[in-house]
């Protein structure tokens, strides 16, 4: 590396107490990109199954110990290339019935006014696959429910009396777009019998509508069964699901015959609404902390206000009045710490640590970004690469981060290969780092980068909301060959070196331990042979 100019730099800073991290006790949010969350406890095995479509195109699996990590990503199947099933993959749901595992999902041929619900089933009792499709399910009127077949989404199976019965989100008659919610006893997990049921209109109140007032219409989706004691209710989403309006509401099952209209009552209010920092909130889950403590909820909100699709998934604490009730609160903010699901840890990382980043290689990391922006490939990591065919995509900094805490003083170092990009924006190593989540800045902790575009090396801290410029230096850097980026942290002291030569010299005691990972900034690189080792400080 031909060096231009180096700039020396020694900062102290003292004031810890304004940038804290967030203690291993605590997580932020939103804890994933993504829509239409689903999550179940493994009753095989001790973790969490997160099961979401991947582009439209695959339903991927997600294995976690936590509840505050969508953990790691299997995709389990891959929809044909053209055909009813091949495009529009929407909101997967993973269900293990009858010592299988059912996949419940809606698919189209890429036009929605084609779309039915679907369902995988498992070969054993392993969720990861193979799985077997089956369907399209009959959703449409009469004794069998397919003359004609008709518009189906957001299918979810409830249990009631020794019963097994299927909701769905569906149009009361072809081409109608008015969507209701259906009920329908099912003869198996792959096939529905007798005549389908709405069991409410869509519209009961104006909270339910698309707009305020008359030029909106009813639209209710997203059924979702929650059970307390013998208490049974159904939480749906209403209203525009592209707006900042998007809620929850509820019914409940207060008869005996889960077919008849008249066993449900519509709560009169909305449930689960938008707050000033966090809108657009709906298509709910709900699961146990992993001790079953406690029950949480599980949605997706809005990243901005405009109408659209982009979103992410958030997790916080529920609670139930001594009858039995729901209580969800308001939803809570963007990047405020909470106290994780009980009996959830974080561990610490055995070191000396050192992966490849090729394929199979990884170790247990939580990603932050898109879920078509991450790659792994045969050379590497591939982080920030760009989608053939993108879904509702935005850019956040994407990043992954290990799944566990670091000792204090430590050295970490990567190759970074910029694909011959010269103008390619930050890459680098994110180190001591808490509390991340969705977000370019949303993490606390240190990030040293290579800048090609600037010919310079960074490095600063985020609070979780805003960067900080800690020091650059200079430096010529050749993207037609793979830049070698190492960071040495002991105490307050940070060396920041690249291709072996020294750049960045500063002490700075904000952050005194955390996790490490890696970042791009609107970027495509491609991360290899990362090197983590234990430091000590020099008597």
């Amino acid at each position: 590396m031909k060096r231009v100019a180096l700039i020396a730099i020694a900062i102290l800073v003292t004031a810890r107490g304004a940038l804290a991290g967030v203690p291993s006790h605590q997580f932020v949010n939103p804890i994933g990109e993504g829509a239409d969350p689903w999550v179940v406890r493994d009753p095989n095995g001790g973790r969490y199954l997160w099961c979401l479509s991947e582009g439209n195109r695959a339903i991927a699996v997600h294995t976690s110990k936590q509840l505050t990590s969508l953990g790691e990503k299997h995709v389990v199947w891959r929809a044909p290339k053209t055909g009813p099933v091949s495009r529009q993959v929407w909101a997967p749901e993973l269900h293990f019935l009858d010592d299988r595992w059912h996949i419940y999902f809606a698919a189209s041929d890429g036009k929605n006014e084609n779309h039915l619900a679907y369902v995988l089933r498992s070969a054993s009792s392993d969720p990861l696959g193979p799985y077997e499709l089956h369907g399209p399910m009959a959703t449409g009127d009469g004794m069998d429910r397919d003359a004609p077949n008709v518009w189906a989404i957001d299918m979810t199976p409830l249990e009631r009396g020794g019963r097994r019965y299927a909701l769905w989100s569906g149009w009361d008659a072809p081409g109608s777009d008015r969507q209701y919610t259906y009920i329908a006893r099912m003869k198996s997990p792959i096939a529905l019998e007798g005549p389908r049921v709405r069991i409410c209109a869509n519209d009961d109140y104006a909270w339910e509508r698309t707009e305020p007032g008359e030029r909106g219409r009813g639209l209710n989706e997203g059924p979702q069964v929650l059970k307390r004691g013998r208490r049974t209710f159904v939480i749906y989403s209403c209203g525009a699901s592209w707006l900042p309006t998007y809620k929850l509401g509820l019914l409940e099952l207060t008869g005996t015959d889960p077919l008849d209209p008249k066993s449900w009552t519509k709560h009169a209010k909305p449930v689960f609404a938008s707050s000033r920092e966090t809108y657009g909130v709906g298509h709910s889950c709900f699961a146990e902390s992993p001790d079953g403590k406690e029950w949480w909820h599980i949605f997706h909100a809005k990243r901005d206000r405009r109408p659209g699709w982009r979103r992410a998934v958030f997790v916080q604490r529920m609670a139930f009045t001594k009858n039995g009730f729901p209580l969800f609160g308001t939803p809570v903010t963007a990047g405020v710490p909470l106290v994780r699901p009980s009996g959830e840890t974080l561990p610490r990382t055995t070191i000396p640590l050192r992966s490849s980043l090729h394929d199979g290689s990884r170790p247990r990391w939580r990603y932050y970004g898109h879920h078509q922006f991450i790659m792994q490939g045969r050379d590497g990591l591939h982080l920030g690469c760009v989608p053939d065919d993108p879904i509702n995509s935005y850019r956040c900094g994407e990043k992954i981060v290990l799944d566990s805490l670091l000792p204090s003083d430590f050295s970490v170092e990567v190759t970074v290969n910029f694909l011959g990009n010269s103008q390619a924006r930050d890459a680098g190593i994110l180190f001591r780092a808490t509390g991340p989540a969705i977000g370019y800045d949303a993490q606390r902790g240190y990030f040293a980068g290579v800048i090609p575009r600037a010919n310079r090396i960074i490095l600063g801290k985020t609070d979780g909301q805003r960067w900080r410029e800690l020091g650059r230096a200079s430096v010529q850097i050749d993207t037609g060959a793979p830049q070698r980026l190492s960071v040495e942290a002991i105490g307050s002291q940070i060396c920041v070196s690249l291709n072996g030569e020294p750049g960045i010299t500063i002490a700075d005691g904000t952050y005194p331990d955390g996790a490490v990972g890696l970042r791009v900034v609107d970027t495509h690189v491609v991360f290899s042979d990362l090197a983590v080792q234990m430091k000590q400080a020099t008597p």
